[in-house]
């Protein structure tokens, strides 16, 4: 492959924060960026060429898109896959992964069905319609997480179900068909970035630590607080899970170590993950930049730690919904190991994934010699996000 600069025309769908950082990171490649986004000036159109305001399944707006592009990515599981598919088709550009692969993780139900067909560690899990159908996994798993099999995310859709008499509010609540699945009593829950490459080449990420709390990730601990034994397991894992998947790009696989030492799957999304934003400071080429060069075939980029790194995200801490305005941002601007990430979200309301920080180990000698402690910077990094608010003075 012979690659000239300036480069091409990468089309998005989804212009979140993800779609924000990929545009960051193309532009140093040469590589422009046009998103397809239905919210207006969408966080990421400051950064990229343009944006076509349009629904993620709009056909009209994504065939627009397609003709507009050297190829096609998406940011968000909402796009459609057969439009994409269809407008890949209809203008000759390649969409990376292949919407089959978006077509299968999209159904929690139907992407379990393919990890366990394949052999691929996961949890107990069974499809339930009904409440009487539920209130009996209930009493076999023992309580299960009842998920919805389409839309969730950050912790929407997802319902502990401990009782057989809670069967019926938790099916309403996940508004739909469903998957329950057994409560797991894990140690930790750990991620891994995988890649896939031209020509089949597959590459991980440093296995990660993930921390959660309501059903959201707060911050991620990178290299992962795990046994030697685990990090190779979760690292056999993710390469098993990539070779059920087509296309090229970044897929953020979420897993559990339980207290047995196994290693299970929990979710995969086929796009860069909010697990993996410590790659920016924290890796060799970040996620986002190596999902850019997979998806145009270009050679992919190493993915070695530089730095052990903690990322914390910045989360909503208002009572309702109203104009962002995040205070006490000196705080972060002034420690000299920390980097701060702005989503440019106009509003803020409880919980919303607003930015996040990084702290990274600076000391170059004590981290070649693997004598970080992990724990103090994760203190570090909570205690500088923890300093930041959206509330008034």
């Amino acid at each position: 492959m012979s690659i000239t600069l300036p480069g091409p025309t990468l089309g998005v769908v989804g212009g979140g924060q993800l779609g924000r950082m990929l545009a960051e990171a193309a532009a140093p490649l040469g590589v422009d960026l046009v998103v397809l986004d239905p919210t207006p000036d969408c966080p990421a159109a400051p950064v990229a060429s343009d944006q076509i305001v349009g629904d993620f399944d709009d056909a009209d707006a994504i065939d627009e898109l397609a003709a507009r592009v050297d190829a096609l990515t998406f940011e968000i599981e909402l796009a459609d896959p057969e439009v994409l598919a269809a407008a890949s088709e209809e203008h000759g550009v390649p969409v990376h992964p292949d919407p089959g692969t978006l077509e299968t993780i999209q159904d929690k139900l139907v992407q379990k069905e393919a990890l366990a067909d394949a052999g691929i560690p996961v949890p107990e899990f069974v499809a339930v319609a009904t409440a009487e159908g539920l209130e009996r996994v209930v009493e076999e798993f023992g309580g299960v997480m009842l998920k919805a099999r389409e839309g969730g995310y950050d912790g929407r859709g997802n319902v502990p179900v401990e009782a057989p008499a809670e069967a019926a509010d938790a099916l309403d609540a996940v508004g739909g068909a469903a998957m329950a699945e057994e409560f797991l009593d894990f140690e930790r829950e750990i991620a891994v970035m995988g890649l896939k490459g031209a020509d089949g080449e597959t590459r991980t990420y440093p296995v990660t630590e993930t921390v959660h709390r309501e059903e959201i990730l707060r911050e991620s601990v990178s290299p992962a607080r795990a046994g030697d034994a685990v990090v190779a397991e979760a690292e056999s894992v993710a390469r098993d899970v990539l070779d059920v998947l087509d296309g090229r790009g970044v897929y953020g696989i979420e897993l559990f170590e339980t207290k047995e030492g196994e290693v299970l799957v929990n979710e995969i999304a086929p796009r860069p993950h909010n697990s993996g934003h410590w790659t920016i400071e924290g890796a060799r080429t970040s996620q986002f930049e190596n999902h850019v060069r997979a998806v145009l075939g270009w050679p992919l980029g190493p993915t070695d730690l530089v730095a052990p790194a903690v990322t914390a995200n910045i989360l909503g801490d208002v009572d309702e919904r109203g104009a962002a305005t995040l205070r006490n941002v000196e705080t972060v601007l002034g420690a000299p190991d920390a980097d701060l990430h702005w989503y440019g979200k106009d509003d803020v309301y409880p919980l919303r994934k607003m930015g996040h920080l990084t702290v990274t180990e600076r000391d170059a000698a004590r981290a070649a010699a693997d004598e970080v402690d992990r724990d103090a910077l994760l203190s570090r990094a909570r205690d500088l996000r923890d300093g930041l608010t959206f509330r008034d003075a």
